[in-house]
């Protein structure tokens, strides 16, 4: 650890221990005692913010911060409340949040499986779309028993659309010529640089997506406001929708503020009933598999995959899936003689292959020690994050997961006409016949174009060989499947790359299956790695011995200027799996 960091800890500890007084004024407020539920609760959620899927351990948690909720939170929360004599109802805030159509569709489930329970259920908004889209959230609410709308507000249904930009036209003008490879038309995670506009192969794949992707938000909609499905899509054309409008179409129940809708709440819960934050009733009641004879290991595997340790971002939010820190996980399941299987989350567009294929090592090893592994994929899970769910003794996915993406690619910017443009010049001492293959200040040559085009070859073969074993399919078939192409989770099933569609609660009643624990016996879940205290990830920030790059490098790199960036694109497009992942709105 360098000198700095240790006088720095030293400060640190000094405060702990010297502010005594500021820890009993409040300072530290994650020490706050929880509020007892009330007889008759009503849970209240604001989802605006959107739900990540796991929250990344903050070591400034302690200094008043709380976790944001995340997805599972949500789900783990709104099935304890199911079983909660003193639960009655949940009224859930809903507007511009940031939730991929996977997300959405685990949320649905929770709410619908809350209601299954005799609970209402009410969603409330401000507005689904202010002059913005408000499918996503629309498609949300219409799982709830009803939906209000602020009389302001509006309901932006309006249909779907898959964007992608192009700048290879910008490149031109900069000087900067796009070098890359991939395998194979379909692997269109690069497009963005190397095109102008959609290949057809590019467009075919992402018209699928949007086509099947817009089914299911119809089929939803048609279903939770008690529609045909050619209503729905007759309102879609012609929206957006005023406030009023929307009423008169029966898309929402009401038109109110929150203030008027809490009260009419209050009256349908009875006398007594008292509002109750989410979060507060998850840390009061605690989850809802907390004991049991046999433990399920839950392991996460959220975020880019890269070589090393698993981090997150805490200004961009973006997290990295760590093959040290998953692989490490996974072991421990493998080697903890409680654990009877193993749930795999996974939520990730992919990265290095390396990586994935390190991970991908021991999810096989474990299956070898008698651990099963059922995957639960989240709202992307392609590219490098199918790579790692191959070998499961079965993968689960939402029907809107991305998934698939099986391919590769890899390349560089050359940038040597934009430096000469400024008069910048470099010049090399190089020894090596291919010592300048990576350099962005030249082509490749015919022979580097050879060991790179032979290098894609292995790395698809291996893929599609990985795919054929696990997945049990005829190697032809998986060459078809193939070509870098994404699929919806609906249409994976269809073609054998995922086994069941579902969120947590199906993974876990699968893990349990495959552990043969009886479907009515109780069980553990136990997340691996364990989730660090705040003190702990501080301690861990402050010696070095936590994730590679701290918050404060993190935020200096979100700082960094664009031509910076151009190097960040080139160093990590090259040699990974990365699903072409078109924007959704």
């Amino acid at each position: 650890m360098a000198k700095g960091g240790k006088g720095l800890l030293v400060l640190v500890l000094v405060i702990v221990v010297l502010g005594g007084g500021l820890v009993g004024a409040g300072i530290f407020l994650s020490g706050r005692k929880t509020p007892s539920v009330p007889s008759r609760a009503i849970l209240e959620v604001d989802l605006e913010r959107g739900l990540p899927e796991t929250a990344p351990e903050s070591p400034f948690a302690m200094f008043g911060g709380e976790k944001p909720l995340s997805l599972r939170d949500l789900v783990d929360a709104l099935e304890k409340a199911g079983g909660d004599p003193h639960v009655v109802g949940l009224v859930a805030r809903l507007g511009a949040a940031p939730i991929g159509v996977a997300e959405i569709q685990e949320v649905r489930d929770a709410v619908k499986a809350f209601r299954a329970k005799k609970k209402f259920a009410v969603a409330y908004a401000e507005t689904f779309g202010e002059f913005a889209p408000g499918n996503g959230a629309y498609y949300l609410a219409t799982a709830f028993d009803e939906v209000w709308l602020q009389p302001s507000g509006d309901v932006c249904l309006n249909g779907l659309v898959a964007e992608s930009p192009f700048v290879r036209s910008a490149l031109d003008k900069l000087g900067v010529k796009p070098e890359f490879g991939q395998r194979y038309e379909f692997k269109n995670a690069m497009n963005t640089f190397t095109e102008t506009k959609f290949t057809d192969a590019h467009r075919e794949a992402t018209s699928k997506l949007v086509s099947s992707l817009f089914g299911q938000m119809v089929r939803g909609i048609a279903e939770g406001r008690k529609l045909t499905e050619d209503e729905v899509r007759a309102l879609v054309d012609r929206g957006p929708f005023l406030g009023p409008e929307a009423l008169e179409a029966r898309l929402v129940d009401g038109l109110a503020y929150r203030d008027e809708v809490l009260e009419k709440l209050k009256k349908k819960g009875g006398a007594d009933a008292k509002l109750f934050g989410l979060s507060a009733y998850l840390k009061k009641e605690g989850r809802p598999h907390e004991s049991g004879k046999r433990t399920i290991a839950l392991v996460y595997g959220v975020g880019g995959v890269a070589r090393g340790k698993s981090s997150g971002n805490p200004i961009t939010g973006g997290q990295t899936m760590g093959s040290e820190t998953v692989a490490k996980a996974i072991r421990t399941a493998v080697e903890d003689r409680d654990i009877a299987a193993i749930v795999f989350r996974v939520s990730s567009p992919g990265g290095s292959y390396v990586a994935s294929d390190t991970i991908w090592r021991e999810v096989v090893l474990a299956r070898k020690a008698g651990k099963p592994v059922i995957v639960s994929m989240g709202d992307v899970a392609a590219s490098g994050g199918y790579f790692v769910a191959i070998p499961a003794d079965r993968i689960v996915a939402q029907p809107g997961t991305i998934t698939g993406s099986i391919g590769v690619l890899g390349g560089k910017m050359v940038t040597s006409a934009m430096w000469e443009k400024v008069g910048l010049t470099f010049d090399q001492v190089e020894l090596g016949a291919n010592a300048n293959m990576w350099n962005a200040s030249k082509s490749f040559t015919p022979a580097e174009w050879e060991r790179f085009n032979a290098w894609l070859d292995r790395v698809y073969t291996d893929f599609t060989s990985k795919v054929a074993e696990g997945r049990k399919l005829p190697k032809e078939r998986v060459l078809e499947i193939a070509k870098g192409r994404v699929w919806s989770g609906e249409d994976a099933k269809e073609i054998g790359l995922v086994d069941a569609l579902g969120g947590y609660p199906v993974a876990l009643k699968l893990a349990k299956e495959a552990a043969k624990i009886p479907a009515g016996e109780a069980v553990k879940v136990a997340v691996y790695p364990r989730e660090k205290k705040p003190f702990e990830a501080l301690a861990e920030k402050l010696s070095g011995e936590g994730e590679d790059e701290s918050s404060f490098t993190s935020l200096v790199k979100v700082l960094e200027p664009v031509l910076p960036l151009l190097r960040q694109v080139e160093a990590e497009r090259q040699g990974v799996l990365t699903a072409p992942v078109p924007t959704i709105r």
